[in-house]
């Protein structure tokens, strides 16, 4: 031992000079660093580490016995506190910081440093844009690191309320009698006792009076604070929350990343703290309503769309650097940043706080903010808002804020829908009523809404949108092909099939007559006597023909130009169909249909809101503009891309038996080109026409005069097109189900 003496000797020596200065001076109006405080602090330090790098790890040397057994720190606080003389709150905490970071060895764990640390952790943020944030950040953060590493000692930050009002002091704070000797000191219980002689009158009174103004301060500075609680306070994150809202960003952003430490702690006690105890929740989602309302309303929804990708951390928007500024831009990235902030913070998350977190945001931002503008009659707010919903759709990436998300737009109902209960969720039957809006803007803006909202990972909405209307095939009938032929086998398929396929009439039969293989998406399960499998070839090949004829010729203009061929439609087919299969992968949805002796072919068909609005709209594809067309289609043909048997059946199988009063895709489609042969007659020029608007629109022809009936022959080019890119679905899906 005789050694390191020399080393303790030299600490004790620093630790005196800085006591002494207390007893021996009278003006303490001098600011800190014109004394040697900060050396002797600094010395202390290098001897710390010093001492720690010569000994084997975890061995506490004489220097660090020295520091915990008199109780150091918590001296060190009371000065800090009291900032005597002014600038020692920021040498305390520069010291914290360095002994937390530099030593190896856990201090934490040690009721003589956890207990300072966490005096020291309330004094921070309490005084907004104080000349210390910098320093009580830096703090913060480094006790965050350090329970990220250790996570249960978060339980020694966890404070019953009783206590901790005992041991935040009274004002006269500084009065822990620093200058009487080391050894009382050990009697301190982090109690205020009264001073037996007290210092000077006057510092004293004042220090009292700084303190008592931090306090009252404090208070004020936090509203919520008179929210009721659980006898718990996480002061830790309530400091980092009031330094959330410091004027610096650099502050702000290193508070942020505190937070998103510690909601990532997987102890449950520090979890239900964080949300029940502490303002977090609220935070978050007064911050997303202020930054929401503060968007002018006359942002462009363009704007909304086409604003680069936002990451919370990087919100250092400069209006003079940028070339692309609009009005109202400022506020919309720092309202998009706070988001992502929030859907990063619940990712990141712990499960219980994350979903309190979300649920919080549904509550308070979805439903108290959004929900109302969304729901307005004016048509300038329904359009930025839906613009707006859309972008958040967008750019969320937590799956458990999606899931409240999800439920705020679509509701919770998974039953069938039936007409007359078309609006239960108000919400929901709003928005697919706005798809079908008088303004093509709004109707546009809300299909991309859903378009985007289809491509999410979250299996029910698909399933409230679609699935839960065609989970019996009510919209099927099955009849046997000859009136006489009535002895159907139990799955729809009629009897003697196998003999038809040694038929040579077989393949002329007209498609009408010929049922559809039901084991379509099925890889290709073994044909049973009573289960034969139709030949997947030619059913394929009827389909894909099906959907390339029913534009007839004299109404096609795709063949008369280059690339516009189907292989296009192929690959794209190809690829996102694959994009889908792996996005509902996890929902285990069946590879062939429901077997219709399990289905309630009785009950009432209704393909639900979304679908009738869609089917309402492509019926009038002759009669609307080329970009609502666009974007119905779009839709249409992203549903129709998801890999379940149901939906294959009701939107890509033209030879479905339909029920009375159905229609299925296919049928909307005969329907609008019945009324095309009509109206094709009454028009002169018309193929010739078709191929201009066609150049046109591809910027092969310049734009010209303008062409009579031009609403119904871009209708018709997006009606050829619509049907080559459904007939390359099917092939895709065809082709993926018969490979294994």
């Amino acid at each position: 031992l005789a050694p390191s003496l020399p080393l303790q000797e030299d600490f004790v020596y620093h630790w005196k000079a800085i006591t002494h200065y207390y007893i021996e001076t009278s003006d303490d109006k001098a600011p800190v660093t014109d004394t040697n405080i900060p050396s002797h602090l600094e010395q202390m330090l290098v001897i710390l580490v010093q001492e720690e790098n010569e000994r084997e790890f975890g061995e506490t040397g004489p220097c660090m016995e020295y520091l915990l057994h008199h109780k150091i720190l918590e001296t060190l606080y009371t000065l800090g506190k009291a900032d005597c003389p002014p600038g020692m709150k920021q040498q305390v905490l520069v010291f914290y910081t360095k002994l937390l970071g530099k030593i190896r060895q856990p201090l934490l764990p040690h009721i003589n440093v956890h207990r300072p640390v966490q005096k020291l952790i309330r004094l921070c943020g309490e005084v907004l844009a104080t000349p210390t944030e910098n320093e009580e950040i830096q703090f913060l953060c480094i006790v965050c690191a350090k329970l990220k590493q250790d996570p249960y000692l978060v339980n020694f930050f966890l404070e019953n309320k009783f206590k901790s009002l005992a041991s935040q002091g009274g004002p006269n704070a500084i009065s822990e009698d620093v200058l009487k000797s080391q050894d009382s000191l050990s009697t301190d219980t982090g109690q205020s006792c009264q001073p037996e002689e007290p210092l000077e009158d006057e510092p004293s009174h004042q220090m009292g009076d700084l303190s008592t103004s931090l306090e009252n301060l404090s208070v004020t500075a936090l509203p919520e604070a008179t929210v009721v609680r659980p006898n718990q306070d996480y002061n830790l994150v309530n400091s980092l929350l009031n330094l959330t809202r410091s004027p610096d960003g650099r502050i702000a952003v290193k508070a942020c990343e505190g937070l998103m430490l510690l909601v990532s702690l997987p102890e449950p006690a520090a979890a239900r703290c964080l949300t029940q105890g502490t303002c977090l929740c609220e935070l978050l989602t007064d911050r997303l309503a202020t930054l929401y309302r503060a968007l002018p309303p006359s942002v462009d929804p363009l704007d909304i769309e086409t604003v680069e990708a936002i990451n919370w951390g990087l919100d250092s928007y400069s209006h003079k650097e940028d070339a692309s500024a609009f009005p109202g831009k400022r506020a919309l990235i720092s309202f998009l940043s706070w988001f992502d902030y929030c859907d990063q913070l619940i990712k990141e998350a712990q499960k219980t706080a994350a979903v309190a977190l979300a649920k919080a945001v549904h509550e308070r931002f979805f439903i108290g903010v959004m929900e109302p503008q969304l729901m307005q009659t004016s048509e300038m707010g329904i359009l930025t808002s839906t613009a707006l919903l859309h972008r958040i759709v967008r750019q969320v990436t937590s799956d458990i804020l999606l899931q409240e998300m999800v439920f705020f737009i679509l509701g919770e109902q998974r039953e069938p829908e039936t007409l007359a209960e078309i609006s239960r969720h108000p919400l929901r039957h709003r928005l697919i009523e706005h798809c079908d809006h008088i303004s093509d803007e709004i109707s546009i803006m809300t299909l991309r809404m859903f378009e985007h909202l289809l491509q999410k990972p979250n299996e029910h909405i698909l399933y409230n949108l679609v699935l839960r209307n065609l989970e019996e095939r009510n919209y099927t009938e099955y009849k046997p092909v000859c009136p006489e032929d009535k002895d159907v086998v139990e799955n729809g398929l009629i009897a003697g099939a196998v003999d038809l396929e040694e038929d040579p009439l077989f393949t002329d039969i007209s498609p009408d007559n010929t049922l559809s293989n039901q084991e379509w998406l099925s890889s290709s399960p073994p044909a049973t006597p009573d289960h034969p499998k139709n030949d997947g070839k030619t059913e394929v090949h009827k389909i894909v023909n099906s959907f390339l004829c029913l534009v007839p010729d004299e109404a096609k203009s795709s063949y008369h130009v280059e690339g516009t061929g189907y292989d296009t439609y192929l690959r794209d087919a190809h690829r996102q169909f694959r994009d889908y299969c792996a996005i509902c992968l996890r929902w285990e949805w069946p590879g062939s249909p429901k077997a219709l002796e399990r289905c309630n072919l009785e009950a009432a068909f209704f393909e639900g809101h979304f679908l009738k609005v869609l089917f309402d709209r492509m019926g009038r594809i002759l009669d609307q503009p080329y970009d609502v067309n666009l974007q119905v289609t779009s839709v249409l043909s992203r549903l129709s891309l998801f890999p379940h048997p149901h939906i294959h059946e009701y939107l890509l199988d033209p030879y479905v038996n339909l029920a009375s009063g159905c229609r299925s895709l296919f049928s909307v489609i005969v329907r609008v080109v019945g009324d095309l042969m009509v109206r094709i007659q009454r028009i002169q020029d018309f193929t010739p026409k078709l191929l201009l608007v066609r150049k046109r629109l591809l910027g092969l022809e310049p734009e010209g005069p303008v062409i009579d009936h031009i609403t119904l022959l871009e209708g018709v080019i997006v009606l050829e097109e619509f049907c080559k890119e459904l007939a390359a679905i099917a092939f895709v899906k065809y082709h993926a189900a018969s490979t294994p």
